[in-house]
């Protein structure tokens, strides 16, 4: 059994550090916890690893956010991995900063990389894991707050986040979707 498990964001030292780029950043620990690294491959950095039998396809897309369907509709073909074996990690300001929510679908909630994702498919079944990143921002100002760098409290707290983020994306394989949220949503 492969995995793709694609975590969004945007390419470039200015985003290195950013909440939008929580994908890029999660996905690097899952590659070092491993033992596994990223080749610059076609449409983004891929890394590939395996647990209990099962494979994962790390990719971090290089079509910036806003067309990440591009890169992840590419590697799935190139793969050969079903749609129900996609995982997307993305960032949202819904959820309070470390909070993770594993969904087998939905919507796009007004985030362009999952619009790109679906419209590309075809489809809004494919998982998901959101990533909180919180909403501490001014009105107005939701852009600057997800395009800026983390803050040394958020930095303290990922190492912990991402270890539950790692088991998620191994519960996934081994156990499947329905038990993986089960045992990471609200935790």
């Amino acid at each position: 059994m492969k995995y793709l498990i694609a975590g969004l964001g945007n390419i470039g030292e200015q985003y290195a550090n950013t909440r939008h780029n929580v994908g890029f950043i999660l996905l690097d620990y899952i590659a070092v916890e491993a033992g596994a690294t990223f080749e610059d491959r076609r449409y983004g950095f891929v890394s590939k690893f395996r647990f209990k039998g099962r494979i994962f396809v790390l990719l971090k897309p290089s079509t910036f956010m806003n067309r990440s369907g591009r890169a992840i509709n590419y590697w799935l073909k190139k793969e050969k991995i079903p749609v129900e074996n996609l995982l997307v990690i993305v960032d949202d300001i819904a959820l309070p900063f470390g909070t993770i929510r594993i969904r087998p679908g939905g919507g796009d909630g007004g985030h362009n990389g999952l619009q790109s994702i679906s419209q590309i498919l075809g489809t809004n079944d494919y998982a998901r894991l959101r990533f909180g990143i919180g909403n501490g921002f001014p009105r107005g100002t939701q852009v600057n707050y997800v395009l800026g760098e983390l803050t040394d409290e958020e930095k303290k707290l990922l190492p912990e986040r991402a270890e539950k983020v790692n088991g998620a994306v191994k519960s996934l394989g081994v156990a499947g979707l329905e038990r993986t949220m089960t045992l990471f949503n609200n935790k």
